[in-house]
């Protein structure tokens, strides 16, 4: 599918991920992209979703948005992310299907795996167990749209396709403490605790568990190959096949932010999934992305963002 020429709808497109997809989607000269705003559409209420189809009159929707956060966020707001997070997919994914779009594009998290699958997470063990409980609701949410799409395919031979990206990292993050990721969490814990001289920061957890962690710009450039070159029934990972422990996450982003005191560890706050990381050959093989950021220059990018945002705020 070429995408010149053609409407394309992005749901989040002014967010994290939202932003650099559409400026690598305008090089690409799509006829128009629509970005709705929360505050002129709240996706999660169907007037609101039938109201945006009638205004952007969309040949190609994106759905990246989602109401989210780190682990704290999903243990305060585990209702809240359910049903926000599936009420705004399945109507937009329903609604297209009415309007007779050509393309559905459902971005799905990596919080859908189960708790305990094989390292690396391989398509096939989707459903083989119940997911990490302190993100299952979000990460059920999300795993809906996968059966949707196959449904709506079988149905009514709907173009849906289904990608798993893992944990996302890079310029333009969310660095709000209650309700950001690791990496930006850890960045800002480290630059805020450099530049007041602080002798040590607090991290949750004990620090053992994996991840495994993707450039945005990486991300985006996996979400538009597959738009463009995929058209299966079956959900795609899109990683970096790059794991990385926890501890030794914080001792490179201490190292690269220039924090030179002590790590304590609050052992009473949870570790979230024991290990995450992603069997990557599935996107090679059906649409040729390969991660292409090394992780350490995209940390030092990132914190080099986040120093600079601080300076223009002082």
């Amino acid at each position: 599918m070429r995408l010149e020429g053609k409407r394309v709808l992005v749901s989040g497109g002014s967010g994290f991920l939202g932003k650099h997809l559409v400026e690598m989607l305008q090089a690409k000269s799509p006829g128009s992209i629509f970005v709705p705003r929360k505050r002129d559409y709240d996706l999660v209420e169907a007037q609101n979703i039938q109201r945006v189809y009638e205004d952007a009159k969309p040949d190609i929707v994106i759905h990246l948005a989602g109401d989210v956060g780190g682990i704290g966020a999903n243990r305060t707001n585990p209702g809240r992310f359910f049903y926000n997070n599936l009420m705004m997919g399945v109507q937009l994914m329903e609604y297209g299907r009415r309007h007779h779009i050509q393309k559905f594009v459902a971005v799905g998290t990596v919080c859908s795996y189960p708790k305990f699958t094989p390292v690396p997470f391989n398509e096939e063990d989707l459903w083989n167990g119940y997911p990490e409980e302190t993100n299952a609701p979000y990460g059920l949410a999300k795993k809906m749209l996968l059966v949707q799409a196959q449904a709506y395919r079988q149905q009514y031979d709907f173009n849906a396709i289904f990608l798993l990206p893992v944990n996302l990292y890079g310029p333009n993050d969310n660095f709000d403490l209650d309700t950001s990721h690791v990496i930006p969490a850890m960045i800002r814990k480290c630059v805020e605790a450099r530049n007041s001289g602080m002798s040590e920061v607090v991290l949750w957890g004990t620090g053992s568990p994996t991840r495994e962690f993707l450039h945005v710009r990486d991300a985006a450039e996996g979400i538009l190959l597959a738009t463009e070159r995929f058209d299966g029934p079956e959900p795609v990972n899109l990683g970096s096949a790059m794991e990385i422990r926890i501890k030794d996450l914080a001792d490179l982003i201490a190292q690269l932010s220039g924090f030179k005191g002590r790590i304590v560890w609050d052992t009473s706050k949870p570790d979230g999934q024991p290990r995450r990381a992603l069997d990557t050959k599935r996107a090679e093989h059906l649409f040729g992305f390969r991660a292409r950021t090394r992780f350490e220059e995209g940390l030092r990018e990132t914190i080099n963002w986040f120093d600079g945002q601080i300076q223009r705020s002082v």
